[in-house]
């Protein structure tokens, strides 16, 4: 009897030695996940840009950091989207496609104009801005009425671009294109009589002739294009591509994105 007194007691030992630690562990458990971490907060968004395209991008005076529509703009969707910081890389405008699908950028902002081409290759945001190509002659020309007017001539453009490509189009009736890394440089080398014309986006050579340009150079003809530009994301980020669409939208309805057009181009988005 002595024994199985014994023998009870240590079951009963043992059996609420083993609830304690089943209960232990549920209350430890419970508590790691009281305590689980927050989601960690968004610390930076990588951009890439080429900032030689005022009014869009360009060096901001006295000033490391960048300027114009498309780094207010970015900036805006960057903190609209919840991150920390937006740091802003320069590079070459025909390096930020390949730096973009090699992950070493989040998104390019650079006045690209969507194609067909480009989306071949990467992801474009909603449309944010209506523009198109023109085209700028010295102000002495005065035989140049139209873009075909331009076979034969000396055409400078900036290397990558839509302009680029549709200067390439009179190359078989005898033009030459002259390509250059920005487009201030394109532009320089027709106020040194190096070029006949350059192609470019309009309101780009709108901001170019209000800023000293038109000392020697003129819009010429009509614009020859219609164009969209877009934010440029990796194939591989769909979802990053929905956040930077919905921020811009955000950014569209709270008033945002007409305040940044109306200080630079001096007038409300067409609706």
């Amino acid at each position: 009897m002595k024994k199985l007194t014994v023998l009870l007691s240590i079951l009963v030992l043992a059996l609420g030695i083993l609830a304690a630690g089943c209960g232990g562990g549920d209350k430890k458990a419970d508590d790691k996940k009281a305590a689980a971490p927050a989601p960690a907060a968004k610390e930076e968004l990588i951009v890439g840009t080429e900032p030689s395209f005022a009014p869009f991008e360009f060096p901001e005076k006295d000033s490391k950091e960048f300027t114009g529509f498309d780094m207010d703009l970015i900036r805006a969707i960057a903190k609209e989207m919840g991150y920390k910081k937006c740091t802003i890389r320069n590079m070459g405008f025909d390096a930020l496609i390949p730096a973009i699908n090699a992950g070493n950028l989040d998104v390019s902002i650079a006045g690209f104009s969507i194609t067909e081409e480009r989306k071949q290759q990467v992801i474009f945001s909603q449309p944010y801005y209506k523009s198109g190509l023109a085209f700028v002659v010295r102000k002495e020309v005065n035989d140049v009425k139209k873009f075909e007017d331009l076979k034969g001539k000396t055409i400078a453009v900036q290397m990558g671009t839509t302009g680029a490509m549709y200067a390439e189009k009179l190359k078989s009736k005898g033009a030459v294109v002259k390509t250059f890394n920005t487009s201030d440089l394109a532009c320089m080398e027709l106020k040194n009589k190096g070029a006949d014309a350059v192609v470019s986006d309009l309101p780009v050579l709108q901001y170019f002739l209000k800023n000293g340009g038109s000392e020697y150079a003129k819009l010429a003809g009509e614009p020859l294009t219609a164009e969209d530009y877009g934010i440029v994301i990796s194939k591989k980020k769909p979802e990053l591509a929905k956040e930077v669409d919905k921020a811009l939208d955000t950014l569209k309805k709270n008033g945002t994105y007409d305040k940044l057009y109306e200080k630079w181009f001096g007038s409300k988005p067409a609706k």
